[in-house]
């Protein structure tokens, strides 16, 4: 449930980016297969998936790149891909959807940093845990199965800002602030509410935005 309100709620941040920057460069951290590109595209963004090798191996059997449209074969820390980007002055916007909780801060953080040096006054918009998300997120079944390592949440958003000059906190959106909750059955509807008079419930999992 989370996860779909959770791509909605970043389709809206790429498409009013694209309102106002209809000609600019949109980057997509560890895609996976997922067809933001296809719900969001104006017909003039330039457009960047980034995933692992086997990934984008996976995900050309699905879609093509075009003149404007790519994909790159790349861990996300590796660095090195950044140079493959030249947006020539155009507005860029990063997504890292389901992404940064699976990095170590150290990562995430020599990433942000890379990000800022190489598309300067970029926007970024990811999803995060809380610390405590974080170190107990791992013993979940579904997390489990898959294998994958829980290694990053952060409390407070404004300690990023610390990490460099110029990096501002845009937005904290929380999930409690979903509009489609009221589609929801009366039950979860009420978890929701009771959740969102927590901080702590309602920091567990949320989306940031930045500029850097």
């Amino acid at each position: 449930m989370t996860l779909c309100i959770r791509a909605k709620k970043i389709d809206a941040y790429a498409r009013k980016f694209l309102a106002g920057y209809p000609k600019s460069v949109v980057i997509h951290l560890g895609c996976g297969l997922d067809s933001r590109h296809t719900r969001v595209n104006n017909g003039e963004v330039e457009w960047y998936d980034l995933d692992m090798p086997e990934v984008i191996d996976l995900r050309k059997r699905f879609y093509e790149e075009t003149a404007s449209y790519h994909m790159i074969p790349s861990s996300v820390t590796d660095m090195g891909w950044t140079d493959l980007i030249s947006p020539g002055g155009r507005p860029v916007l990063v997504i890292a959807e389901g992404l940064f909780m699976y990095l170590k801060e150290e990562e995430v953080k020599a990433l942000i940093l890379k990000l800022k040096k190489a598309f300067p006054g970029c926007g970024l918009v990811f999803d995060a845990y809380s610390a405590l998300t974080a170190r107990s997120a791992g013993k979940h079944p579904s997390i489990k199965k898959t294998g994958a390592v829980i290694h990053w949440g952060i409390d407070d958003p404004a300690a990023i800002e610390q990490w460099a000059e110029g990096i501002r906190l845009k937005e904290e959106w929380y999930f409690t602030q979903a509009e489609d909750l009221e589609k929801l059955g009366s039950g979860y509807r009420l978890l929701f509410r009771i959740a969102g008079l927590f901080t702590a419930a309602r920091k567990a999992h949320r989306i940031l935005y930045y500029n850097l």
